[in-house]
């Protein structure tokens, strides 16, 4: 998530200008009438995991999530940067760990710490609750009442003293540090309802708009045009919206307009900028995970002011997003987009953007209701994520690729960028940025929020998974448990509680879904399942869906494979190697090369299912060196380290 190749990459930031003329964009940022959401996003303690989703989240819990603060107590734990440790004039240097050219991104080290700690409590709080630990849950609040003493009487919440504040013509954290703490606390007050809290959180952003006067000030100036801290800041968005949501107050949802324009109108290399946007000649090229999380500023922006412009820009936005992305779902950037479209060996793409992406694409299912969000983000969460998670041992891997063929550092074996060593696997990564990981612990959280939203006609099951849900409609309780293995298995049985309470049910239908079973009626509507009915008391629903095992092209013209929801991937026998050890028992870092390996070619072979009841399937592939097809076996993403997932068509004899 962090600037780590700069000076390599300098000539790919050198984006273009934008090329809409100022009165042009002045015109785009015209507000006429907000956009309403077609679907209300539940607050976080609305929904909680049940199956191997939480499994999983208890893992991480008792894995790199709940231990990060101890593999790694100087980031975390001893630097104080939002309270006694609060940046000033006199800090010129941090050591963070990671590895890097003498002085090289100095300033942006001075507020990675602010990261590290947010994101990393976000994703510890958030699981901790789902996972019902109240041994956590005790010293999170500890945590959340030291935050709140923090705060000055002004309603500043941050990492900067009075003299540095919102004081800046170049790189800073100011905005992205209070974005990572206020989604934590943000989380902590859904699941407290405790107002004091939320008076808390209005009055540090209330602190932004005063000293970030919305037209008369400029928060993303910056006297260089690559400044990362300064433009993660964007996604303050989250926040406002989050609390135009809560709240109900507008004036939160237009300054969402206010800060898209003044980043638009700044020479920066960043792609979501409103010119570049509007110039559909222009590929991505940016800093990956810059470039997923904007894509909630943009759509923050327009339907905010519901400016056709802004439309547009968001509509060629999704459009050259769709180049970058694997046949996983993964959003190619490693760290840097750098103009390629996604190449299943040849980009990798970062666990940071993974998580980003998928929060964009859950964001806009929310928005704009279309189902196809829902399955953009179901595949990155089921195939890259978890393709991207070590299945033996607590540790993801910070950079990965669809065709994996080696994790020993560089991309697939490269050896020339000598400082390159995200491609591993590590419960911390502190040689490149103690970034990825901390994401690695909120985006199943993040997932489970976003599996039920409302709308005005009842409840909709938006992403699917084993979950249960304890909500409202209409004044009404209502619970629904939602017993089911999927992806792993396509049957899943509702159970719905409630008293005498007329509404919808609508289950979003995945497009591979082409036969299905309900056992009550329903209507297609739209990509979603819909029943309408009286329900009362306790009542079940069954559905399942029958996937079939599909061949499919990525945006290359490769050759994968599909079953469901799932994407099918030949494992490689990797031998692993411990490179480091933490602090704590258990953890540690490993590099995996590859045993006897040969890359195979698509054959246009049956793919088989040998037992219905389990998740391997037989094909044969060309193997070019031989002449030979080769009997492989296929197995889903999450089960693999190395693996080749693509195939190229059979070379010519």
């Amino acid at each position: 998530m962090r600037n780590g190749f700069a000076c390599l990459l300098i000539f790919f930031l050198a984006l273009m200008s934008p090329v809409v003329s100022p009165a042009q964009q002045n015109k785009a940022f015209r507000k006429s009438a907000g956009v309403p959401e077609t679907f209300q996003p539940l607050p976080f303690s609305e929904v909680s995991p049940l199956g191997w989703i939480r499994e999983q989240i208890v893992e991480n819990l008792e894995g790199f999530t709940g231990h990060l603060d101890s593999l790694v107590p100087a980031l975390i734990i001893y630097d104080d940067i939002y309270g006694k440790d609060r940046l000033s004039r006199h800090v010129k240097s941090k050591d963070v760990g990671a590895i890097t050219e003498n002085g090289e991104l100095q300033a942006q080290f001075l507020w990675w710490n602010s990261e590290t700690q947010g994101n990393w409590w976000d994703g510890f709080i958030r699981s901790a609750s789902l996972a019902g630990n109240k041994q956590e849950l005790a010293r999170i609040a500890q945590y959340v009442r030291r935050i709140v003493v923090s705060q000055d009487e002004d309603g500043y919440l941050g990492i900067y003293d009075r003299e540095l504040r919102y004081n800046f013509d170049d790189e800073n954290g100011e905005l992205w540090s209070k974005t990572t703490l206020l989604r934590g606390l943000l989380a902590w007050y859904e699941l407290t309802k405790n107002f004091k809290l939320l008076n808390v959180i209005e009055s540090a952003v209330v602190n932004v708009l005063n000293n970030y006067p919305a037209g008369s000030s400029h928060p993303f100036h910056s006297i260089h045009p690559d400044a990362g801290g300064l433009t993660h800041g964007l996604v303050f968005t989250d926040i406002l919206e989050q609390l135009w949501r809560i709240t109900g107050k507008q004036e939160y949802r237009d300054y969402c307009i206010f800060l898209y324009k003044d980043f638009s109108e700044q020479v920066l290399n960043e792609d979501a900028q409103y010119g570049k946007l509007a110039d559909t000649s222009l590929r991505l090229k940016g800093h990956g995970v810059h470039t997923y999380e904007h894509l909630r500023s943009v759509a923050a922006a327009y339907y905010a002011s519901g400016n056709p412009a802004l439309k547009q820009a968001l509509r060629n936005f999704l459009l050259k997003i769709n180049l970058t992305t694997t046949a996983s779902g993964g959003p190619a950037g490693d760290e840097w987009i750098a103009g390629r479209k996604a190449d299943a060996t040849n980009t990798g793409y970062e666990y940071c953007s993974i998580h980003e992406l998928m929060n964009s694409y859950t964001d806009l299912l929310a928005k704009t209701g279309e189902a196809d969000f829902g399955e953009f983000a179901e595949k990155l969460f089921f195939n890259a994520a978890q393709g991207s998670r070590n299945p033996f041992e607590s540790s993801i891997a910070y950079l990965k690729t669809d065709n994996s063929y080696s994790m020993c550092g560089g991309l697939n074996g490269d050896t020339t960028a000598k400082k390159q060593t995200r491609y591993k696997y590590s419960p911390v990564h502190q040689d490149a940025a103690v970034c990825c990981v901390p994401n690695a612990g909120r985006i199943a959280p993040y997932y489970v929020q976003n599996m039920w939203m409302k709308d005005e006609q009842g409840l909709v099951a938006a992403l699917l998974g084993p979950c249960e849900l304890e909500t409202a409609f209409k004044g009404k309780r209502v619970d629904v448990e939602e017993q089911t293995g999927y992806p792993y298995d396509n049957i899943i049985e509702f159970t719905i509680k409630t008293f005498d309470t007329e509404f919808d049910m609508k289950i979003r239908r995945p497009s591979w879904a082409k036969k299905i079973t309900v056992s009550e009626n329903y209507r297609d509507e739209k990509g979603y399942i819909v029943i309408h009915k009286r329900w009362q008391g306790e009542q079940k629903l069954t559905i399942q869906f029958y996937p079939e095992i599909m061949t499919r092209t990525d945006v290359n013209g490769e050759f994968y494979f599909t079953y469901g929801a799932l994407v099918l991937a030949r494992p490689i026998q990797g031998i692993g190697t411990q490179t480091k050890t933490w602090p704590l028992k258990g953890f540690r870092d490993m590099q995996y090369r590859p045993g006897k390996m040969s890359v195979l070619e698509f054959a246009d072979e049956k793919v088989k299912q040998p037992k219905e009841d389990q998740l391997e399937f037989s094909t044969s592939l060309y193997n070019p060196f031989t002449r030979k097809t080769e009997a492989v076996v296929l197995v889903p993403l999450a089960r693999t380290i190395l693996r080749q997932l693509t195939f190229k068509a059979k070379s010519q004899d």
